[in-house]
């Protein structure tokens, strides 16, 4: 059975997950085990991977496919040859109840070997996919579900030409933590460029918009997205000496997607602020 992690590491693991677990002799370079779980007797690390951003496949207990992005990490584990064979039940049930046992949930598993976790924790959700068809080699996939860093913004001259040939434009860089107004440091990047533009043409009067996804009730994220954008205003009042006269905060929650909402991928895009000439 899986040795689970103390409470102590636990609370590492889920504040940063940044502290590897120690190689064994014979695993692929570079490769040690997942902090979350230890591994089963007599397997080896045939390869591993971790890709600071990317997206996977999961089942729910549903049987709904959802693609979750964050941080991914993949880890192929191999028997090691003359070893007591393993059953494919063996592993989906080690796994389960390790998860079970931290907090997390079994969500779905299927005829092909593939079970479905996950665990949320301190503000932390990671989803887990082992599949294990092949019981002599089989794959671990952990997914920490994030938002991607913003590393690319809109800069001035961008989202005026964006203003002059659609008469407005999105502004992805301006990001807020789930179901709250305030906006997050990162932010401030596109608020800088956001006040070029407005110092730029003195003339230029915004309606600045918030919109959601449709993700919880209807009532509360027209709430949610007037407050983003009441608070997009004041830091662009506060902060950056623009005249409140020329801006205006609006709300229209889930009413005006630019994707469909059933991907993660689509609600991203319609998690934003919109600049209205």
């Amino acid at each position: 059975m899986f040795k689970l992690l103390s409470s102590i590491a636990l609370a590492t693991l889920v504040g940063v997950l940044a502290a590897p677990a120690a190689a064994v002799e014979g695993d692929g370079a570079g490769c040690s085990d997942h902090p979350l779980f230890s591994r089963m007797p007599s397997y080896l690390i045939q390869r591993c991977e971790t890709r600071a951003f990317d997206q996977h496949s999961f089942w729910d207990a549903k049987r709904a496919e959802v693609k979750v992005e964050g941080k991914l990490y993949e880890i192929r584990y191999a028997r090691v040859p003359g070893s007591a064979d393993v059953t494919r039940l063996q592993i989906q049930r080690n796994y389960q109840a390790a998860i079970s046992k931290i907090g997390g949930s079994h969500l779905s598993t299927d005829d092909d070997g593939n079970s479905y976790l996950r665990l949320t924790k301190d503000g932390k959700e990671l989803w887990v996919h082992v599949a294990a068809y092949i019981p002599d080699e089989w794959m671990l996939t952990i997914v920490e579900r994030e938002a991607m860093k913003q590393d690319v913004v809109a800069d001035a001259a961008a989202l005026a030409g964006g203003l002059r040939g659609e008469g407005h434009v999105a502004v992805y860089g301006l990001l807020f933590d789930t179901g709250k107004a305030e906006l997050k440091p990162a932010s401030d990047a596109a608020l800088v460029e956001v006040a070029k533009l407005l110092k730029a043409d003195m003339g230029l009067r915004l309606h600045v918009v918030g919109h959601t996804d449709n993700v919880g009730e209807f009532e509360a994220n027209q709430k949610l997205s007037q407050a983003r954008a009441a608070a997009v205003v004041a830091a662009l009042v506060g902060k950056h000496g623009i005249a409140a006269a020329r801006l205006q905060a609006h709300g229209v929650g889930s009413l005006a997607p630019v994707a469909s909402n059933d991907s993660e991928a689509g609600r991203a895009k319609n998690r934003r602020v919109e600049l209205v000439k």
